[in-house]
């Protein structure tokens, strides 16, 4: 019989197609096992830092720190205004140390560490000092008024309504409770930009004791109301928005 070469080409072509497919094969198990090496690889990492391998399943969830809290009013849309932090109290408040600058200097700090609002943008509280001691009717002006007069575009106006710091027990480690008033105004309208609905934003801490005594107590209470504020102005992570010295009911002191 003669050679068919129909016949050949036919055998060459399979054997070209079963070469492509063991390459395909061989580079499909390749990668099986990469990912198979990786998978084992993460539950090692996770057994090695106590966590469980079915953690494996959620990767890739968000986590409480990536998770936001909204913010009732962007602040952090309003980076290029000018921003006076205006604490007020009532004189017959006996803080000790200067509750007015401490409570300033704290959102001060939150706002420009959390919100990245620069500096130069926060109206320098000895600014607002020199104002206030030289000016006979300060106590009459309003907010807006106040924050025209040294260049500001907002007025984060807060005023503490009560105060307190005391040893009542004579332990050496006095408790304390500061409720304050807050709420966001432009200065070109008067118009209160923050909360939208409220007044003004009420918040209150304390605690039963501070180790570290009087002048500590005083500043813990500035800190944690000021955080308990500027929550409220920038997209909060989860994992940060509560307080644990933020009082929301009744009976606390007993706990």
């Amino acid at each position: 019989m003669g050679d068919n070469p129909g016949k050949g080409a036919g055998v060459k072509g399979l054997k070209c197609q079963m070469k492509q497919d063991r390459r395909k094969f061989v580079n499909e198990l390749g990668g099986f096992r990469r990912a198979v090496l990786a998978c084992l690889f993460i539950s090692a990492i996770l057994a090695h830092t106590g966590c469980h391998p079915g953690m494996l399943a959620v990767l890739g969830t968000p986590t409480s720190a990536e998770m936001k809290t909204g913010a009732e009013f962007d602040l952090t849309a309003e980076k290029d205004k000018k921003i006076l932090i205006l604490v007020d109290q009532p004189t017959l408040f006996n803080t000790g140390l200067n509750m007015r600058y401490i409570l300033t200097d704290a959102t001060g700090k939150l706002l420009q560490e959390r919100l990245k609002i620069e500096p130069e943008q926060i109206i320098d509280y000895d600014a607002l000092a020199d104002f206030r001691a030289n000016t006979d009717d300060f106590s009459l002006l309003s907010p807006e008024k106040v924050g025209a007069s040294l260049g500001a575009d907002l007025v984060l106006l807060i005023i503490i309504t009560d105060f307190s710091v005391s040893d009542v027990g004579q332990t050496g480690y006095p408790g304390g409770t500061l409720t304050a008033q807050a709420q966001l105004i432009s200065v070109a309208t008067g118009q209160r930009l923050w909360p939208a609905v409220e007044q003004a934003r009420i918040v209150r801490v304390g605690f039963e004791s501070e180790k570290r005594g009087a002048d500590a107590a005083t500043v813990r209470l500035a800190v944690n109301t000021a955080h308990c504020i500027i929550r409220y102005l920038y997209n909060c992570p989860k994992n940060q928005f509560q307080n644990s010295d933020e009082i929301k009911d009744i009976g606390w002191e007993s706990k």
